[in-house]
């Protein structure tokens, strides 16, 4: 009887080692399941980002430049003086002769402008990056982050994924890609001239300041640095010098035979 008692146990328990064996067979199925999708969901995440971020970073840099430029245009418009008459920064220096005319600029005069204008495009873009949001364009595709911008941690707004991947089928659908910029170093400036040749013995002269602002665009797994350039006009105007008594178009051209005539006093 003892042995016939222990000949029917044997069944029940070859029946729970083999549903055990299913549940752990099922549960490494759903596990490999599991990993396996979230390797693929990752691996497709990641090639997508790979593929977008060139644009990403040419959109991101697109509207930087917008924001950038904006808010340089508000501290020149906030200059006490307009843009000045070019004889206001001309001096005509001693000449050996009546009839020829030697001028050079007030580099002084320029000199004050250029530190004017530079002190105030410094000044209003680190007031943009410390919160304040009078400084900054109202853009239809961008949304600012307030708190992120009131840490200083530089200017910080959202664009749609469809925006800033090109996507017009998305538009404004999708999450918000967040992207930052900050200053980078100081705010340089330069000072050119150009001098057009107008009617007989003037000239048309424009001097500007050209403002190149470094700033450093940083989007989710990739940041660029890049440059905000803007010019500024500093002055223009026609100046006149004495019209000689001949006059010739070029040292190839036929010299004349006569003189214009003066009226003696």
């Amino acid at each position: 009887m003892e042995q016939e008692e222990i000949f029917l146990y044997f069944p029940r328990k070859r029946m729970k080692l083999r549903k055990n064996s299913r549940r752990t067979k099922n549960s490494n199925r759903l596990t490999i399941f599991l990993v396996s999708f979230i390797g693929c969901m990752l691996l497709f995440l990641y090639v997508l980002n790979q593929r977008l971020m060139p644009t990403y970073l040419q959109y991101a840099e697109k509207q930087t430049d917008k924001i950038a430029s904006y808010v340089v245009n508000e501290a020149i418009s906030s200059r006490t003086s307009s843009v000045l008459d070019v004889n206001d920064i001309i001096e005509e220096l001693p000449a050996g002769s009546a009839e020829t005319v030697t001028v050079k600029f007030n580099t002084d005069i320029i000199n004050r402008v250029q530190a004017e204008i530079q002190g105030l495009v410094k000044s209003y873009l680190a007031q943009a990056e410390q919160g304040d949001l009078t400084h900054l364009p109202e853009l239809e595709t961008v949304e600012y982050d307030v708190g992120k911008i009131e840490e200083g941690d530089g200017i910080v707004f959202f664009v749609p994924l469809g925006q800033a991947a090109n996507l017009p089928l998305l538009g404004n659908l999708g999450p918000k890609i967040p992207i930052r910029f900050h200053i980078i170093g100081n705010v340089h400036s330069t000072v050119t001239s150009n001098i057009k040749e107008f009617g007989i013995n003037s000239a048309f002269v424009e001097v500007w300041i050209n403002l190149e602002v470094n700033v450093q665009i940083i989007v989710p797994f990739a940041s660029k640095s890049a440059t905000v350039a803007q010019s500024i006009p500093v002055a223009m105007g026609l100046t006149r010098g004495p019209v000689p008594n001949i006059y010739t178009n070029g040292s190839d051209a036929p010299q004349p035979s006569l003189e214009v005539p003066l009226k003696m006093d």
